[in-house]
């Protein structure tokens, strides 16, 4: 008389990159416990930068280099002092430069911003809320969070090619973020900061890290508990960059 074998249990197969774009903004728990069981790198890195490149583009298109950087310099605290003459120059000048750094930006910018939230998320977990991980998944979980600007990124095309160019702010370019609806050449310079900084998708790409390294966590530590420690870290941020905005 034979014995029944033994059940193997078989290890869910991980989610592929689709299912996890479509779950980072359906299904953020499932999605990110997923990404914690089997963390992939490249193919979100890659589609943040795709996204960032194809913001930059359209704006370089659309909008101009030399009319960014007259914008930016109508804005700026030298602006008001400079005759016409002088803004056409200094226009000139940085046309020559800008549109190349813009286009080099777009493809480096992005993977350095999520190795600093990956890393700052590496030290919540780590060392303030005493769990464990690897900076892969770290790594992975920040790529994954900040798919939500992907959003963002469409809805800024679509303003670019429905607006008035003369109307851009490259400092404030969706109308997620309270700046948007500020005119910055009559708002002080730290509040504007503030303003920009205040931005819908930098809330829900929080809200998404901290589910994310949650999850990383086994559990342990609460998706609010990590959240309100990268806002901590955020909030330092944002008040550095509009205390240097006012000198």
């Amino acid at each position: 008389m034979g014995t029944a074998s033994p059940v193997i249990p078989v290890d869910e197969a991980p989610k592929s990159f689709l299912s996890r774009v479509v779950g980072v903004f359906t299904s953020p728990g499932e999605t990110f416990a997923d990404i914690v069981q089997k963390p992939d790198i490249l193919a979100p890195v890659i589609l943040n930068v795709v996204a960032t490149v194809a913001f930059f583009e359209v704006m370089l298109s659309k909008i101009g280099i030399e009319r960014i950087i007259r914008i930016q310099i109508a804005n700026s605290s030298r602006g008001a002092s400079m005759t016409p003459d002088q803004i056409d120059q200094a226009v000139s000048q940085g046309a020559k430069i800008g549109a190349t750094f813009t286009h080099i930006t777009g493809f480096v910018a992005t993977p350095i911003v999520l190795l600093i939230i990956a890393a700052v998320g590496l030290g919540i977990t780590n060392l303030i809320l005493g769990a464990r991980t690897n900076f892969r998944t770290a790594f992975s979980i920040a790529c994954y969070a900040s798919l939500v600007n992907v959003l963002g990124v469409i809805i800024g095309i679509i303003l670019i090619f429905m607006g008035d160019p003369d109307h851009f702010n490259p400092n404030a370019p969706l109308p997620t973020a309270i700046a948007f609806f500020l005119d910055q050449a009559h708002t002080p310079r730290a509040l504007f900061s503030v303003t920009s900084s205040l931005d819908i998708f930098t809330f829900w790409v929080m809200a998404l890290l901290g589910i994310g390294f949650s999850a990383a966590t086994g559990g342990r530590s609460k998706p609010i508990s990590v959240f309100f420690s990268f806002f901590g870290a955020w909030l330092v941020y944002v008040l550095a960059k509009a205390g240097l905005s006012a000198v």
